[in-house]
């Protein structure tokens, strides 16, 4: 036996299951599919503090980059069942739109909370009228609010992306106490 971390992907209000989502990009991940319905799994957590719960805020920043999106639809899922109206801006870099994780998910979500979406596409289809490239500083100053100091932000996907979102968040004049970053490694 050997421990996998994977973030939580369901809202801590739906009691009736617990739902992961998981890339696939190494030995385990990849094989994990083949397990069936009614196997033994041991489940051992949640560990961390990345939860808009310990954070109380007028509105959150979400920022995801690829499988990243994972935890962050937790929490907007635990948002939308507790009616939630605060807003949150939710920006989201994926490779390709054909295959951006929870795509179908987040357009449902944004009718049952104030939910604003900008997509950065690293490979965008021809008709694509939205970013393209990375979640840059130009990119989160043209659509973050101007009580942004305000609002609480939390990131997660690849750790370059969060480094540099990280920087261009206090270069923004975001306080460091109200960014949280979620890793996807054992610490």
């Amino acid at each position: 036996m050997r421990e996998h971390p994977f973030s939580i992907s369901s809202s801590p209000m739906a009691s009736a299951h617990l739902e992961f989502t998981i890339k696939e990009l190494g030995d385990f991940t990849a094989t994990i599919k083949t397990v069936r319905s009614g196997e033994t799994a041991f489940v051992d957590g949640p560990y961390g503090a990345f939860t808009i719960d310990r954070h109380q805020a007028p509105g959150y920043v979400f920022i995801a980059g690829g499988i990243g999106i994972a935890p962050l639809m937790g929490m907007l899922r635990a948002l939308a069942d507790r009616g939630d109206a605060r807003p949150i801006i939710l920006f989201y870099a994926y490779r390709r739109w054909e295959r951006l994780t929870f795509r179908e998910a987040i357009e449902e979500l944004r009718s049952q909370l104030s939910l604003q979406v900008v997509y950065v596409l690293g490979g965008p289809p021809i008709v694509w009228k939205n970013k393209t490239g990375l979640i840059d500083p130009g990119v989160l100053s043209r659509h973050l609010p101007s009580d942004r100091r305000n609002l609480h932000y939390f990131i997660c996907g690849p750790e370059a992306m969060t480094q540099a979102v990280e920087r261009a968040l206090y270069g923004l004049g975001v306080p460091l106490r109200q960014m949280h970053t979620e890793l996807f490694d054992m610490a």
